[in-house]
């Protein structure tokens, strides 16, 4: 089956993941990487046997890459993306889309002009425990959803990540680091949203990283570090989201829709897994589901394997730079109404994502898209 040719730019951290999973998919071809810091894109080319190691420059340069995975820090997600499309590469991006509405519209335009594919992460939401309350919901177990609650909450990233600083910059905080995870699968879950609302806070100024490698340095805090929002989706459901970074514990659930006959605990939206609770009003006790698609383990890179099938027959991406683009105008709309002390309406919007099918998973995954090609012809 045809197969693009695929370039990595950015061999930090999470990198990795990108490079073991692309090789789980007949679609996928990663023939080269990149960084700023060559050595670093030459050890991972080296540990996942990539044959071309360049500069971000050189591979922008290369006329055999079709599509570039974007994986470097939030601050240049819309630069990179958009030097990927002006050099004719089609571009999935990790998240969020870019830091500012004005950066993200631009890359799509751009991309529309090329006529060429933007899509990115999470993608979590295409995995087996996600796409199961998906199709709960779509099957009608808990009736016609009513409410939604979301809640990401721990006390920051300077006690284990390496350099934490870009978290407590513009661009990053709970809202713009781990949001993506928790809208995303709403609105795949929902639908998308037409109006929210909400209250921030800065509580430290300051954080001092414990962690071994900059252990000591101080970090100046120029976000928001607690923010409260919520959420009108265009079908009439009602939302409410908790991010923080100044929470040490709590006992909240990660997602809970409820509905019209019944509720549904939604697994952690970072993880592709996790077990699913229903229990409807008729019921006197919460009931696990057992999962009805696969990619239940971290298959971070299945939102590129979808996108390069997206691409080969001229479908839409689910997770398309629309839906990205409309979860970066949430995020930004919760800080805005802050600040304003108004309802920030939603300038965007966005197709829900199709639902994956039911019982696809590693070992038919790329064999269920060419049979949708042979369809098609």
């Amino acid at each position: 089956m045809a197969s693009l040719n695929v370039g990595l730019i950015g061999c930090g951290n999470i990198s990795g993941i990108y490079f073991k999973n692309a090789k789980k998919f007949d679609v996928l071809d990663i023939v080269a990487c990149a960084d700023i810091d060559m050595e670093r894109a030459k050890l991972q080319a080296e540990e996942y046997d990539i044959p071309k190691v360049y500069t971000p420059e050189e591979l922008l340069d290369d006329p055999e890459i079709d599509l570039v995975i974007n994986l470097t820090i939030p601050a240049v997600h819309a630069e990179i993306a958009l030097s990927c499309l002006e050099a004719g590469k089609h571009v999935y991006g990790e998240k969020p889309l870019a830091v500012s509405r004005e950066d993200g519209k631009k890359v799509l335009e751009v991309a529309r002009e090329k006529q060429l594919f933007v899509a990115n992460a999470p993608d979590t939401f295409l995995g087996g425990g996600i796409q199961t309350c998906r199709k709960l919901i779509d099957d009608g177990w808990i009736g016609k959803p009513i409410s939604a609650t979301a809640f990401m909450m721990n006390h920051g990233h300077e006690s284990w990540h390496p350099d934490a600083t870009f978290y407590y910059q513009q661009g990053g905080g709970p809202m713009f680091d781990m949001g993506p995870y928790y809208l995303t699968a709403l609105i795949n879950l929902m639908g998308p949203i037409k109006r929210v609302t909400g209250s921030t806070a800065t509580t430290f100024s300051e954080r001092t990283i414990t962690s071994q490698q900059n252990y000591g340095k101080k970090i100046q805090v120029n976000t928001p570090t607690q923010i409260n929002g919520v959420i009108d989706f265009e079908n009439g459901a009602v939302g409410s989201i908790i991010t923080s970074f100044d929470t040490w514990h709590h006992h909240l659930p990660n997602i809970e829709i409820h509905g019209t006959e019944g509720s549904m605990v939604v697994p952690d939206p970072n993880n592709f897994g996790g077990p699913v609770y229903v229990r409807r009003h008729d019921h006197k006790e919460w009931s696990e589901i057992p999962l009805t698609h696969g990619f239940t383990e971290n298959s971070r890179g299945l939102g590129v394997a979808d996108m390069a099938h997206a691409i080969l027959t001229n479908k839409t991406a689910r997770a398309n730079g629309d839906l990205a683009y409309h979860v970066l105008d949430v995020m930004h709309g919760f800080h805005d109404a802050s600040n304003s002390g108004n309802h920030y309406v939603l300038a965007s919007t966005c197709e829900q994502p199709e639902a994956m099918p039911v019982g696809i998973n590693k070992h038919n995954f790329d064999s269920f898209y060419q049979y949708k090609e042979v369809v098609q012809k």
